[in-house]
């Protein structure tokens, strides 16, 4: 009887724990670029692996020329997590959500603006539109709340929620910015776009 009962709680524990992680889902390996599709302005003639790569457990981008590495897996509703640092100075960069199909430069998508003193802005790109403002110009932009970036050189966190037509941003734990846009599901992408940046932890929680 002893034993059952063991062995009962045993069982339980495990299913917790594997609970515990359901719906998990890594992004990045720390290894290799294993499941991302990288893509860069045509007309520079550059490989994409000189631009993408793995240093010291870290995705790192160089910035120029433009482009990004996307998802090759669609996601639909999801809670990302992602942690970015700039290399030398602050520059420009972002975290696309909602990524249509067609790479180009600037594909159909909200842009979560990581722009040095920015994160947070939304910024749409490719002709996408939000509810949430008047989009007029080639990139309308929805002002972040308040200013949480840490310091360059130090790491930075931002959660994104993508549920239905909404996509809602955290910057270092802190509400930045919220908007209601026209896609479902799309690819994730982390841009190239000014200088060197890095990225860790980068999972999501569907």
């Amino acid at each position: 009887m002893k034993t059952r009962i063991i062995l009962t709680a045993v069982v339980m524990a495990l299913c917790l724990a594997s609970c515990g992680n359901s719906g998990k889902k890594e992004l990045f390996n720390g290894k290799d670029l294993a499941g991302w599709v990288c893509y860069l302005d045509p007309t520079g003639n550059i490989p994409t692996s000189e631009v993408y790569g793995v240093k010291d457990g870290n995705i790192h981008i160089k910035g120029m020329p433009f482009g990004y590495m996307r998802t090759a897996e669609k996601y639909g509703d999801y809670k990302l997590h992602i942690e970015w640092r700039w290399v030398g100075e602050g520059t420009n960069s972002g975290i696309f959500q909602r990524v249509q199909e067609g790479d180009k430069i600037w594909p159909e998508s909200i842009e979560v603006q990581l722009c040095n003193g920015k994160a947070g802005d939304y910024v749409m790109l490719g002709g996408s539109k939000i509810i949430d403002i008047e989009c007029k110009g080639e990139f309308p932009v929805k002002k972040r709340n308040g200013d949480f970036e840490k310091p360059v050189g130090e790491w930075n966190t931002a959660e994104i929620i993508c549920e239905g037509k909404t996509v809602t941003v955290y910057i270092n734990g802190q509400l930045q910015n919220q908007c209601t846009g026209e896609h479902t599901e799309g690819y994730i992408a982390l841009q190239s776009e000014g200088g060197p940046i890095e990225f860790r932890n980068v999972y999501i929680t569907e």
